[in-house]
């Protein structure tokens, strides 16, 4: 098989400091995913909301978000990689600030919605940039950096976002993005150098479709859990529109000359299954970072901040298990370090599946730096073998598919995990209390009521204690989920090439002229 040049797409000076304005830029657009949510109960008063109305704040970001994802492609080859990523950084800065200053919900809704916007090309832009700019023989430190901030940025917002709320107030959740921003924004100006991608004409028609599969796919994600799911008309609706959408766009994907996604590339094995099984990283990783947290504090009492020093133990542990397999990579088969991450992460979820309400810090620690270890050993090969035969032309539309699947996979996990946490613990607590019986107590509870207020004292306790139990059952459920699903992904790594190369690369590129 023919080798390809090991020489980088595109060459630039201050390769380093390129590199942090780029990753800086990707930071802010994965804290942001998840930094607001801890201020959600403080932007209600200040914006005169509800506790179900206010849930729009984070609902407006992920549609907008996921809808405009498909564009980056078309955009990034119309524009230019340089432009694009200025101008998204400008959209997303400037609608920070509207959030910040916004008094009114609606208000705080449309700058969330130009916020998602700005974003949503910010994670495939800098993984488009830090391909280019390395070498081939590079592409597993550069993915390693890369994974870092993706992976890492969601363990860190929950814990900054309650920083900032705590300690000054809830605007600087969003303010906190313009001195990021800004920087961001002055190194990818000074540099980037401009590109002149050939452009094409963009698929209006397969871009509306998949986008309104994918607008209304997520909302039913997120108002799933406040409209009990399928027991009502607006889930079924949703979820009609979107298999719609998503089925007329795959046909019509097939049918036209100059599809939104192109074909070959969605014929690119190490793409499409690397993407599959990105997605079902994405689907246990950021719903087990979404989980986390509230158990933490809710379940043990930790404070916030205690919280986030206990889950500190994995963003460590995945730094340095991407800046080892980004060294390493090169001499052993990408699979096997694959297969060891997700080996990993199975033993740290079928461990978490087994805690108990009296444990203390230790195996959260423990478990946090087995996982973060099997998160890192995942990534950066995983997005190497990914990009291995894709042309550096069809880069953009390749990372957008990439890191579309990425967020569709956090968002069907967080969706499933929430629901599946809420249904079991109702069903934990009819199961627990039905043993709570003069049979098995040591005191009547029923004769409780005569004692008057500290009779219901007690039982308020009890019922307390059995909530409690009932909730960690609930938890204990949800990881033993997540274990099964990761387990079952195992089988694609076989699909994986082991060695993808040149003579592949050129194939595809022949086949897309």
């Amino acid at each position: 098989m023919e080798a390809a040049p090991d020489r980088a797409h595109l060459v630039v000076r201050h390769k380093t400091l390129l590199t942090g304005a780029v990753m800086l830029g990707v930071l802010i657009q994965v804290l942001d995913s998840t930094i607001a949510n801890v201020a959600l109960p403080h932007m209600e008063a200040s914006l005169g909301a509800t506790h179900e109305s206010i849930t729009w704040v984070l609902t407006s970001y992920i549609i907008a978000s996921a809808m405009a994802l498909p564009l980056s492609g078309w955009l990034a080859s119309a524009f230019g990689k340089r432009r694009l990523f200025l101008l998204s950084i400008t959209l997303f800065v400037a609608a920070s600030m509207l959030c910040g200053a916004a008094a009114t919900l609606p208000l705080m809704v449309a700058a969330r919605i130009a916020q998602g916007v700005g974003g949503a090309f910010l994670g495939p832009l800098g993984q488009m940039v830090m391909l280019d700019v390395n070498r081939p023989s590079d592409h597993g430190k550069a993915m390693a950096l890369y994974g870092m901030g993706i992976m890492v940025g969601p363990v860190l917002g929950p814990v900054l976002g309650g920083w900032l709320t705590e300690n000054l107030n809830w605007r600087w959740v969003f303010y906190i993005n313009v001195p990021l921003g800004l920087v961001a924004f002055a190194g990818i100006w000074a540099l980037l150098p401009g590109s002149r991608d050939k452009p094409r004409r963009i698929d209006l028609a397969g871009w509306a479709l998949i986008a309104v599969a994918l607008g209304a796919f997520q909302l039913m994600l997120d108002r799933g859990d406040h409209v009990d799911w399928f027991n009502s008309a607006e889930s079924w609706i949703e979820a009609g529109i979107a298999a719609s959408a998503f089925w007329m766009f795959a046909v019509h994907n097939f049918m036209v000359r100059l599809p939104l996604f192109p074909m070959a590339v969605l014929r690119d094995r190490n793409l499409m299954v690397s993407a599959t099984l990105l997605f079902v990283l994405a689907l246990v990783q950021l719903s087990n970072m979404a989980l986390l947290p509230s158990m933490l504090q809710l379940l043990y009492g930790y404070p916030v901040l205690t919280t986030g020093l206990l889950l500190a133990s994995r963003g460590l542990a995945v730094m340095f298990s991407m800046w080892l397999a980004g060294r390493i990579i090169h001499l052993l088969d990408s699979r096997l370090l694959i297969g060891l991450g997700m080996v990993l992460m199975d033993l740290s979820l079928w461990k978490m599946s087994g805690w108990t309400a009296d444990m203390d810090w230790y195996p959260v620690v423990i478990n946090g730096l087995i996982q973060g270890l099997g998160m890192g050993f995942i990534f950066v090969p995983l997005s190497v073998v990914a990009f291995a035969t894709v042309p550096p032309a069809y880069r953009p539309d390749a990372t957008g598919l990439y890191n579309l699947f990425r967020n569709t996979g956090g968002s069907v996990g967080i969706a499933v995990a929430t629901a599946v946490l809420a249904r079991n613990s109702q069903v934990s607590h009819a199961d627990l209390a039905a043993h709570v019986t003069p049979y098995n107590l040591a005191v009547d509870p029923t004769l409780l009521t005569a004692a008057g207020n500290a009779g219901e004292g007690v039982m308020e306790i009890v019922n307390g204690v059995v909530t409690a139990q009932a909730a960690m059952i609930a938890y204990l459920d949800d990881f033993h989920m997540m274990m099964l699903a990761s387990i079952a992904a195992l089988p694609l790594l076989l699909l994986l090439r082991r060695n993808p190369g040149g003579r592949d690369a050129k194939a595809i590129a022949a086949a897309l002229e």
